[in-house]
């Protein structure tokens, strides 16, 4: 997996929801997540004993708008082609309201949203070797996917995320985007990989990206007010040099905030 070789990569991502039963239901079954644990009021889904996706139910929650700080979409990468066409395949049979589809270049990813506004990506990536460049950088855009060309890729049925699923990566929707390469790039060390207008993409180890900021519909949001659905935390897993580096000016402490108030947690790759 393109992602895992790098120092910093994706963990697990925490999101907060109103109604647990319906959402957990909804990456069991429009996914294919596995409930790894639950305990009523929170659920631990991954893929290949891997935990990818906490569920913490709040019912009092707010529901969070679209133009505030938060989540933009959480990016599940799959191994393969053939796993993006068997999930699309299964996409369209089961009547997925899917909300858009596009070549990156470096990917393919198919769009959509939980029940409750939480954006989902799912994509494979290219392999590294084909990712275009210009002036050293790696390059992207967005175009329009190859819809039949991944659906024949798929050689067999839907039989749910399979092992080797990760978060790829987390798109976020930022008050401002100094504000955010600053934290991400100048605090947490993902370099800066490419802009687009309004956006900036921040990756680890060469990757194409782990992490993008926009403020298409946020610009200028200020901090978050909690309790609100929507992402809670994000987990940052760390090599062991580069977690060190880390946390060194926090004494320790693992658990940070963005400037909106997103929680990071630096854990230690391979624990």
């Amino acid at each position: 997996m393109s992602t895992a070789s790098a120092p910093l990569e994706i963990g697990r991502i925490a999101l907060t929801v109103n109604d647990l039963s319906a959402i957990r239901s909804f990456y069991e079954r429009a996914l294919g997540l596995r409930t790894l644990s639950e305990d009523g009021e929170s659920a631990l889904l991954g893929a290949g004993g891997r935990a990818l996706l906490e569920l913490r139910q709040d019912r009092s929650a707010r529901r969070s708008s679209r133009r505030e700080a938060g989540l933009f979409h959480t990016a599940f990468l799959l191994p393969s082609r053939d796993a993006l066409g068997r999930w699309l395949r299964h996409a369209v049979a089961t009547g997925l309201p899917l909300e858009g589809a596009s070549d990156h270049l470096v990917s393919e990813a198919i769009y959509l949203s939980d029940p409750e506004g939480n954006g989902i990506e799912v994509y494979r990536d290219r392999p590294r070797a084909e990712w275009p460049r210009a002036g050293g950088a790696i390059r992207m855009a967005t175009d329009p996917m190859d819809a039949q060309g991944v659906a024949a890729a798929a050689d067999g049925p839907w039989d749910g995320a399979p092992d080797g699923t990760v978060v790829g990566h987390v798109h976020l929707r930022v008050g401002d985007l100094a504000q955010a390469e600053g934290f991400y790039h100048g605090r947490l060390g993902f370099d800066i990989v490419t802009h687009y207008p309004g956006a900036s993409f921040l990756g680890s180890g060469g990757y194409h990206h782990h992490l993008g900021a926009n403020v298409w519909n946020s610009r200028g949001a200020g901090p978050r007010s909690f309790p609100a659905t929507g992402l809670a935390e994000i987990e940052i897993l760390a090599e062991p040099d580069a977690r060190e580096a880390l946390l060194r000016p926090t004494a320790g402490v693992e658990r940070l905030t963005d400037p909106w108030g997103t929680q990071v947690t630096v854990s230690p790759k391979g624990r």
